[in-house]
């Protein structure tokens, strides 16, 4: 059976599905959705930013405005691919008001971080594109079931910590900024970024099995799905690294 770590491309994401008058998935056309969603993300996410740059105290509200949109746009997109044309970039637009506060909250404290964290994010996504083409990372079954635990792994303390959180308890070490907090961090990053060769290997699928083209824009938001959560990730563990040098 293939899995995913990521939700939106699930083992079954393709099944039973089939073109209708020859309009099919393909990668080109993947690859132009992605930029177009990414260029939502990145519209949207420079309003947020100026906000808080100008009104600091006005953010709050459209970071999470963007959050809860985010939320409701990808479970709609989840389980209705046929809207993904249309709730996908609701998706986009929604994640950029988020990632734009929370960035700008960032390079508040750590001057320079953004770019640094947007940079690496590019940069690993290019690094792997290439590996997955040139067949240097294979999505073998091993391969794709090491990366579901760990991310499964991931998400349980990442769950654990929200609801700990409701009581005033924090898992010790892991969310702090000494060297097992870290390294948990930088393992983190390095699920998030395996996980995209898991979504090339659904997205590769997909256009061999001649999935209907509004599969296309569903894939794209599989895609960066895992891109935002690369992103955070990076952020934060740049972050802590700083926090040690100050």
């Amino acid at each position: 059976m293939m899995r995913s770590s990521n939700p939106a491309l699930r083992a079954d994401t393709f099944r039973g599905l089939s073109a209708v008058g020859g309009d099919v998935m393909t990668l080109e056309g993947t690859a132009l959705r992605t930029g177009f969603l990414l260029l939502g993300v990145a519209c949207s996410a420079v309003f947020t930013w100026q906000k808080f740059v100008t009104a600091p105290g006005t953010v709050m509200p459209w970071l999470l405005g963007g959050v809860i949109g985010g939320l409701i746009f990808a479970l709609v997109t989840s389980f209705k691919k046929t809207w993904a044309p249309v709730t996908a970039t609701g998706y986009a637009l929604c994640e950029g008001l988020a990632l734009g506060a929370i960035s700008a909250m960032y390079e508040a404290r750590f001057g320079g971080i953004v770019l640094q964290a947007v940079g690496l994010t590019f940069g690993v996504l290019a690094m792997l594109l290439v590996a997955y083409v040139t067949r240097i990372i294979r999505a073998t079954e091993n391969f794709k079931l090491g990366i579901f635990a760990a991310t499964s792994g991931i998400g349980l303390v990442y769950l654990a910590t929200w609801i700990l959180s409701f009581f005033g308890v924090q898992i010790p070490y892991i969310h702090g900024n000494g060297l097992i907090g870290i390294g948990f961090s930088a393992f983190v990053v390095a699920i998030a970024a395996l996980s995209l060769v898991m979504d090339f290997d659904f997205i590769e699928e997909g256009v061999r099995q001649g999935a209907p083209k509004y599969m296309s824009w569903y894939a794209a938001f599989g895609l960066l799905v895992t891109l935002v959560w690369l992103y955070l990730e990076i952020l934060r563990l740049l972050s802590r690294l700083q926090s040690r040098r100050d």
